[in-house]
């Protein structure tokens, strides 16, 4: 069981006014722009710890925060916002392993987490089964006075020894330790894998495959240029983690190189190694013989498990006659064939995606979608014949997998949209109707609210859906104080979602919210995606702007009401939409932002991205960043809006100068900007509950100020 995921690299998603801050320096070259050269005044911000920066995001906290905290607004936002945070009105989602279901709990008593188990007989009853605790985070944090995030789990079939994965403060590197679930405590002389960007999991009891930073090798670093370990190795217990055997070994030019185990329905286990060579397009290898086998899948394309000796993997393109996107399944035996035996499971249309494949032991379980409407279905075996279900769910919502095994019969999902609480459904033996467990408490009143599905046309024709969450009796007379959340990047779907910090922080407070499904994300298969890489971007932005025009050419508001929201690739959204048509919008919340598009692949993970945005070194690819890259193209105007930039110094995903250099180059135009910074918190922004409250309380405050004074 893991929870953190198997044989792949969590990148992406890489899966936050009256008063504002003014310039402390000179503005008499409000007109000059940061040169294209790479000349870059700023770049002492970009030294993450150093004394200078870190003066500086205290000056700036200082400035800004209190013109949001000091909002007689605040306190009770922030207190409805810390009640959602730790309320015990949650489902407790999360993974089967060998009889029990096992989930990652934070409340108010527990803020930064415990891990604990159930049996799996009494979760499949009602979901609502006897607890026990098998991790205290915050008992362990406090223990060795570390600001411990959990960052995931993978425990070994068979046993009871697992692999805890520990954060500093939220930060993508990460410790790793070995655990037993039977003493409840970490193994003394266990295996103890030190703070990197690493991928480990289990061979056997007494051996691991690990990839990490294993230092300097004739004078060159074990780590990509996108800072992932290349070298994956077999660690075997009672020796030295440097005498580690080699098994495999990558370019320092891929994103990285991981290692993973799959495993069958029958309890079979095959290692495997991931060669990310961009961050698109990998290379598998089997690792059960004497040397590395490839496995024969097309560049772009995603191994999903095993299924009853068959290989499962969806395409990302069309391979050898098999459409894009579709889902596939091929004997194992066949993996190193050049002609194996394909069978296409599903292939999705136009308005079809695969968001999700689940395998227990009797089915493969499809989650998708269907004109951003969730559908589930189930794929089975039946000798030689492949059968295909439907299972029966709620409509006009989304639907995710919460808990399956290739060992176990039963599997859970989660359905929810924006008015109904998730609701988690077992998915039985054979069965083709989902059976409901349990469902989230209300934790806001939907009854006033509607959701509806409207489409914007695109500059070059292409219609692109966007949700709106609003009161029934809202009227349309361009006056609503309206907030528009997008991504658009790395093939991550924005999909219907219950969402009590909207709900309960912005629509009770007489906000309407917008959801926009723009091309760069997955809402409709690999090709939505693609059709907005490297120097194709711009139609994202095209399609952003596009709902923002048609939320106002329907008088849902005006861009007086409009403000804008989104983190990581959706911060460089929203930089891009503040340069090219600030006139539409009255606020921006730009959280963990990209925003140096020159430079941002010599940033921390930055160079596993040039498949997603094109390279700065690329003449042709750095032209068309220079027309979109954020902070160069900051120029002074009047109808800039004021932006609440925030960010964290632990983001060791997104490196937190992007923000800081955006502000100080605002700040010496002499344009008003807020920013927050926080010290922990890692891409998230956040190390724990009572953290992620705070910034949601200090965005929403912001947005009040800004559209509904």
């Amino acid at each position: 069981m893991r929870i953190i995921a198997l044989a792949a690299i969590a990148l992406s998603a890489l899966a936050i006014t009256a008063c504002s801050s003014t310039s402390t320096t000179s503005a008499a070259n409000t007109e000059t722009s940061i040169a294209m050269t790479g000349e870059d005044p700023y770049l002492w911000l970009e030294e993450v710890e150093g004394e200078r920066a870190l003066a500086w995001v205290r000056e700036q906290n200082a400035r800004s925060l209190p013109t949001l905290e000091n909002d007689p607004r605040y306190p009770q936002l922030l207190a409805d916002a810390t009640a959602l945070a730790t309320s015990r009105d949650r489902l407790p989602l999360g993974g089967i392993f060998e009889g029990y279901y096992y989930n990652f709990w934070q409340d108010e008593n527990h803020v930064r987490g415990i891990y604990r188990r159930a049996r799996l007989d009494a979760f499949a009853r009602d979901g609502n089964p006897q607890w026990e605790t098998v991790l205290d985070i915050d008992a362990i944090a406090a223990a060795e006075n570390a600001n411990w995030v959990f960052k995931g789990i993978d425990c070994l079939e068979g046993t009871t020894l697992c692999l805890v994965s520990l954060s500093d403060g939220g930060k993508d590197a990460t410790t790793y330790r070995e655990y037993d679930l039977a003493t409840r405590s970490f193994v003394p002389n266990g295996f103890v894998v030190p703070e990197a960007k690493s991928g480990v999991t289990w061979l056997d009891r007494n051996n691991l495959l690990v990839a990490t930073d294993w230092g300097q090798e004739n004078g060159s670093s074990t780590m990509t240029e996108s800072g992932y370990p290349f070298v994956v190795k077999r660690w075997t217990r009672g020796t030295p983690l440097a005498s580690a055997t080699e098994l495999m070994r990558g370019q320092p030019t891929d994103v990285g190189v991981f290692g993973g185990v799959l495993q069958d329905t029958d309890g079979r286990r095959v290692p495997i190694a991931v060669e990310a060579d961009t961050f698109f397009e990998s290379t598998n290898y089997r690792l059960d013989g004497a040397t590395p086998q490839r496995i024969n899948l097309p560049a772009k394309s995603s191994i999903q498990g095993l299924y009853q000796g068959y290989l499962i993997a969806t395409l990302q393109e069309a391979w050898r006659g098999h459409p894009q996107g579709a889902l596939i399944a091929y004997p194992l035996s066949e993996t190193g064939s050049e002609n194996p035996n394909i069978t296409v499971l599903f292939a999705p249309n136009a308005r079809q995606s695969i968001e999700g494949v689940s395998i227990t032991r009797d089915a493969i379980i499809v989650a998708g979608y269907e004109n951003v409407r969730g559908r589930l279905l189930r794929i089975a075996r039946n000798g030689n014949a492949w059968a295909t279900t439907t299972i029966a769910l709620p409509e006009n919502g989304s639907v995710t997998m919460a808990g399956s095994s290739p060992t176990e019969s039963r599997a859970f999902a989660v359905f929810e949209d924006f008015l109904t609480p998730d609701t988690v459904y077992a998915l039985d033996n054979r069965a083709t109707t989902a059976r409901a467990l349990r469902s989230l408490p209300a934790q806001f009143d939907s009854s006033p609210y509607i959701s509806e599905q409207f489409e914007a046309v695109s500059a070059d024709g292409t219609r692109v859906p966007y949700f709106v969450l609003r009161r029934r009796d809202v009227a349309f007379n361009g006056e609503n104080p309206t907030l528009l959340y997008a991504y658009g990047g790395f093939q991550v779907s924005m999909t219907p979602a219950y969402s009590p910090n909207v709900g309960k922080l912005w629509l009770d407070r007489g906000g309407v919210y917008v959801l926009a499904n723009i091309r760069g994300g997955g809402e409709f298969g690999p090709a939505w995606h693609q059709a907005g890489l490297r120097t194709n971007r711009q139609v994202i932005y095209d399609d952003f702007y596009a709902v923002e025009r048609d939320l106002v050419e329907r008088r849902i508001t005006s861009p007086r009401r409009l403000g804008i929201m989104g983190g990581s690739n959706g911060g460089l959204l929203m930089g891009v939409m503040l340069n090219q048509h600030p006139e539409m919008i009255n606020a921006a919340v730009v959280q963990v932002p990209l925003l140096d598009m020159l430079r941002y692949d010599q940033l921390l993970a930055g160079a596993s991205w040039v498949d997603e945005y094109g390279s700065p070194s690329n003449a042709e690819e750095r032209a068309f960043l220079e027309t979109i890259t954020p902070y160069q193209n900051l120029r002074r105007r009047d109808d800039f809006p004021v932006p609440f930039v925030v960010t964290s110094t632990k983001d060791d995903r997104v490196h937190p100068g992007h923000a800081r250099k955006y502000v100080a180059r605002l700040q010496e135009l002499g344009m008003p900007v807020l920013y927050y910074e926080n010290v922990d918190g890692g891409h998230a922004a956040a190390a724990n509950l009572n953290e992620a409250a705070r910034r949601r309380a200090l965005e929403y405050t912001y947005l009040m100020q800004r559209l509904m004074d």
